[in-house]
């Protein structure tokens, strides 16, 4: 479960959705390497402000629900998952390793969405908008994102 994280000076409740392909989108994840993975993303919970809310594989892709703080860009933080991981993998599996023959686990891109803890771009807005006098709020920039 999510929660707020204070530091010294911010308080964040940063929640991604990640999902990494297997490289080549071969299917390589079976009961072993799953446990393999999340033994792995328990100890990077431990040496990183990372924590894995969720972990789900569907044989050739992981999905992570991970909790972070601004101490990490997304790039950093899936650099490092799938850096670690890969490693440490290969080195428990090497079958799968000779299934990936050119040496990454990892396919090169991910997607990653934010996940919102309260509510819709909407309920957002409108909470900034109600915080301070609502006639003098002035709206400097809005810009309407379209879901595809």
């Amino acid at each position: 479960m999510s929660k707020y994280i204070h530091k010294s000076h911010n308080v964040s409740v940063l929640i991604y959705h990640f999902v990494c392909p297997a490289k080549y989108r071969k299917v390589i994840f079976n009961k072993e390497v799953d446990d393999t993975l999340k033994g792995i993303c328990l100890e990077i919970s431990k040496r990183y402000e990372i924590s894995f809310l969720e972990i789900g594989t569907d044989k050739d892709h992981v999905h992570f629900l991970i909790q972070s703080v601004p101490k990490y860009s997304v790039t950093e933080m899936i650099r490092m998952i799938k850096s670690i991981t890969a490693k440490k993998i290969f080195e428990k599996h090497p079958e799968v390793k000779k299934q990936l023959w050119g040496g990454e686990f990892w396919s090169d891109g991910f997607f990653v969405n934010t996940v919102s803890k309260f509510g819709s771009e909407d309920t957002i807005s409108k909470y900034v908008r109600k915080q301070g006098m609502e006639k003098e709020y002035k709206k400097l920039h809005y810009q309407q994102i379209s879901l595809l």
